[in-house]
């Protein structure tokens, strides 16, 4: 076995990866590297929205209303203002994200009955966070009209609920609703399929680049025996980025892992499949590393955005929803974060095992056709 013309080509790939400590780097350091940043950065959860509280009442009720938004700890009051000028100057310097202002007789009109108005101004320059910081606000204001109406209801001697129905909630997979949990596993994705594209298109293009692809092209190695020796060393890599991934996610970010590990490499090795296809099909295409880098980026940013990573698939238009079903990361973005999260098994990842085996295949084989007239 060991005097196999394959066994020669994998271990000669591996010696020209480990001279090379930029691979290492990009193999090894990258991905651990980028989901520390990508772990802790990419959270939809908003923490301290810096307020600016313009208090024109100034009694117990519009001061008991401000401690509920502080006791939720999305909020907190930076600056204390005398007028609606200020709040512009904080708001046009990115100072504050929210601007609240209590109008005067806000006591006066709770203790009437009537409802008392309160203002809120919201930067919506980032649409998202401002959503984020509405929601924020309708469940505060939520507890401060149940607070309210229960002193009412103790004032005239009555007990009872507030809330006409009691709604008991149970959140499954992820009780805390932390993004985190969500975001890592899609990151993990995205890194697995960078990696196994961007290995398998530098090994061959560097051949090019060095001119041995020619001296490769003579040697009694058959085109498939080259094509397994350039393609077995990124897998080997990439199980390796999957084991450490696996162990950031789960021992530094905690999230949790409900499913099977084998599950995980084994539909891991699967979806490298359309990674290592699309590597070679860059590799056929560039001429040297400047331009394999281009086609990558190129390849990577729709898929990126069309997968449901960033925006969801469901808010896209109809005919680019059809686009999503060619995007391979779609598909493992479902397995991955139902393999963590929900314990899932490949009998219920089916419905997006096999149209990832489909695109995977051909696109792989397609591209170990174009490389075999290549060589040939």
């Amino acid at each position: 076995m060991f005097d196999l013309p394959l066994f020669h080509m994998i271990r000669k790939e591996f010696r020209q990866i480990s001279r090379d400590p930029r691979v290492l780097r990009i193999a090894i350091m990258m991905p651990v590297i980028q989901l520390l940043i990508f772990g802790y950065i990419a959270s939809t959860d908003i923490k301290n929205v810096r307020t600016a509280l313009l208090d024109s009442d100034l009694t117990p009720a519009s001061r008991a209303y401000v401690k509920v938004l502080e006791n939720t700890g999305k909020f907190v009051i930076t600056d204390q203002i005398q007028d609606e000028k200020q709040m512009t100057v904080l708001m046009d310097a990115r100072r504050v994200s929210l601007g609240l202002q209590i109008p005067k007789g806000f006591e006066r009109d709770i203790d009437s009955g009537r409802q008392a108005q309160v203002q809120a101004v919201i930067d919506g320059s980032n649409s998202a966070n401002a959503t984020i910081i509405l929601g924020y606000l309708g469940q505060a204001n939520q507890v401060s009209s149940n607070i309210v109406l229960s002193k009412r209801l103790a004032a005239r001697g009555l007990r009872g609920n507030v809330s006409l129905f009691d709604v008991e909630t149970r959140v499954w997979y992820n009780p805390d609703l932390k993004s985190i949990n969500f975001m890592v596993p899609a990151i993990f994705s995205q890194l697995l399929l960078m990696i196994s594209m961007t290995l398998t298109a530098f090994s061959v293009v560097k051949e090019k680049e060095k001119g041995t692809m020619e001296q490769l092209i003579v040697t009694p190695l058959k085109p498939y025996e080259m094509i397994l020796g350039k393609v077995i060393p990124p897998i080997l890599i990439a199980l390796t980025d999957i084991l450490v991934v696996y162990t950031v996610a789960v021992f530094w970010f905690r999230v949790p892992m409900r499913g099977s590990l084998i599950t995980l490499f084994t539909l891991g090795t699967l979806f490298m499949m359309t990674g290592l296809g699309l590597g070679i099909l860059i590799s056929t295409v560039s001429r040297n590393q400047r331009q394999s880098i281009m086609t990558t980026n190129l390849i990577m940013s729709p898929m990126f955005i069309l997968s449901g990573f960033v925006f969801p698939i469901a808010s896209m238009p109809v005919i680019i929803q059809w686009l999503t079903h060619l995007i391979p990361l779609k598909y493992f973005l479902v397995i991955v974060r139902g393999i963590f999260l929900k314990g899932n098994g490949i009998v219920y990842l089916w419905g997006e095992v096999w149209p990832l085996i489909i695109i995977g295949s051909s696109l792989l084989g397609l591209s170990i056709l174009r490389f075999r007239k290549k060589v040939e």
